[in-house]
C-alpha cells in the first residue's frame, strides 16, 4: 500500500450523494484518532479507469466502489482476490506502492458478519437459504452462503433467465423457484434473504406470499432505507428473528478500512447511530 502521512480513501459511484460510507469511515477515523479522510467521488463510467490510475498520485490508498462501477473496476484492476473473481465484481480497491490496483469483494463478508451478529443462533448447515433476486448482491451472497456450508440455495427472481444463469454458474446446490411460487416453498427455508431493491424507499413493494413463513426462520433484507422494511415487519410479527440491511453495509467496510488505515474497526451501536444520523 502507498505510504503517506495522511492517507485518503473514498467511495466511487454515479450517483454518490446518497452513500453513507463517508459517515462510517469518518466515524472510525475520529474514534481511533487516525490521520486521513474518506470522501465521496462522483465518477461517470467513461472516466473510471483514468480516475483510478490518477488517485494513487494524489495520496489515495484505496477506494470503495458502488453502482454502476463494480464490474468495470474488477476488469481495470491489475490484481484480483479469488472471491472478487468468482463474484465477478469488486467493491474494495487497494492501491499498492507501485500504483497497481488490487480488487476485492467484501459484500459476502459483510452479509455473513451481519447475520452472525444479528442472529447468532443461526447455523448455516441447518437448512436451505432462500435468496430473492439474482443481481450482483445475490451473486456475492450466494458465494458466501456456499462457503459457509448452506446445504441448498433456493433462488427466485422475477426474470427466470437471470436465475438460470446463476444456477448454470454455481451448480446443483441452487434450486430455482418460480417467483409466483415463493409462498409455496418458503416454509422450507432456514433463512430468507431479500437481495432486491423491492421494499426500498421509492421502489415498488416486495410482493411475495409470506403466509407459510415459519417462526424459526431468520429473515434479512439488504435494503436499509427504510431500516425496517415491510418484509422485516411482517416476519417479526410472525415470530421470526429479523436482521436489517444496515449491518451489511457496516461490516463490508471493515476489511477496507483495516487495509487503508491500519486499524481493524468495530461495528457497534455507536457506529450505527453515526451512520443513521
Amino acid at each position: 500500500m502507498i505510504k503517506t502521512d495522511f492517507p485518503l480513501a473514498g467511495v466511487i459511484g454515479n450517483p454518490i450523494g446518497h452513500s453513507r460510507s463517508p459517515l462510517m469511515h469518518k466515524h472510525w477515523l475520529r474514534r481511533y484518532g487516525l490521520p486521513g479522510d474518506y470522501v465521496p467521488l462522483h465518477v461517470i463510467e467513461g472516466d473510471l479507469e483514468r480516475v483510478l490510475r490518477t488517485l494513487p498520485r494524489m495520496g489515495f490508498v484505496g477506494t470503495n466502489v458502488t453502482l454502476p462501477h463494480k464490474t468495470a473496476a474488477l476488469q481495470i484492476a491489475d490484481h484480483q482476490s479469488d472471491r472478487a473473481t468468482l463474484i465477478g465484481a469488486a467493491n474494495t480497491l487497494t492501491f499498492r506502492d507501485d500504483g497497481s490496483i488490487f480488487a476485492d469483494n467484501t459484500d459476502g463478508y459483510g452479509f455473513m458478519s451481519n447475520v452472525r451478529q444479528g442472529a447468532p443462533k443461526w447455523d448455516p448447515k441447518s437448512g436451505p437459504a432462500f435468496v430473492l433476486g439474482a443481481g450482483g448482491a445475490a451473486r456475492a451472497i450466494i458465494v458466501a452462503l456456499a462457503d459457509a456450508g448452506v446445504p441448498q440455495i433456493l433462488l427466485a427472481n422475477r426474470t427466470r433467465a437471470k436465475a438460470e444463469a446463476l444456477k448454470a454458474e454455481f451448480g446443483q446446490r441452487i434450486r430455482i423457484v418460480e417467483w409466483v411460487k415463493v409462498g409455496d416453498v418458503i416454509e422450507d427455508a432456514a433463512i430468507v434473504i431479500n437481495t432486491t431493491s423491492l421494499g426500498m424507499t421509492g421502489q415498488p413493494a416486495l410482493r411475495v406470499n409470506l403466509d407459510n413463513l415459519q417462526p424459526h426462520t431468520v429473515v434479512t433484507d439488504i435494503v436499509y432505507s427504510p431500516l425496517q422494511t415491510p418484509l422485516l415487519q411482517t416476519a417479526a410479527a410472525m415470530g421470526c428473528v429479523t436482521v436489517d440491511g444496515l449491518g451489511m453495509l457496516l461490516h463490508q467496510g471493515v476489511p477496507g478500512f483495516e487495509r487503508w488505515f491500519g486499524k481493524r474497526p468495530e461495528v457497534d451501536d455507536a457506529l450505527r447511530a453515526a451512520v443513521l444520523a
